[in-house]
């Protein structure tokens, strides 16, 4: 694994990026092909709850109430079944 840990979402995610290009090159020998896998594995589940935490954090907004009403659904009532998430 890397000495230098990513610590961000973004920076995770270009690290696994950079690990699944690297596979996908063919040259790497299969102790090295092995400690990527591992550490593509270890960073996509970061990333995975990185994702739930920030999901909750969105539903935890969205269920607030709004002051006046729910000026949400007053805003933009066709986007309210097509959240991404």
């Amino acid at each position: 694994m890397t000495d230098k840990l990513p610590k961000t979402f973004e920076q995770k995610l270009a690290r696994i990026d950079a690990i699944v290009k690297e596979l996908e090159g063919g040259t790497v020998e299969l102790q090295r092909a092995t400690e990527l896998f591992k550490e593509g594995k270890l960073l996509a589940r970061e990333c995975e709850a990185l994702l739930k935490s920030a999901q909750e954090q969105i539903d935890e907004a969205m269920a607030e109430p709004q002051p006046g009403g729910d000026a949400r659904a007053i805003a933009a009532p066709e986007l309210e079944d097509e959240l991404p998430f």
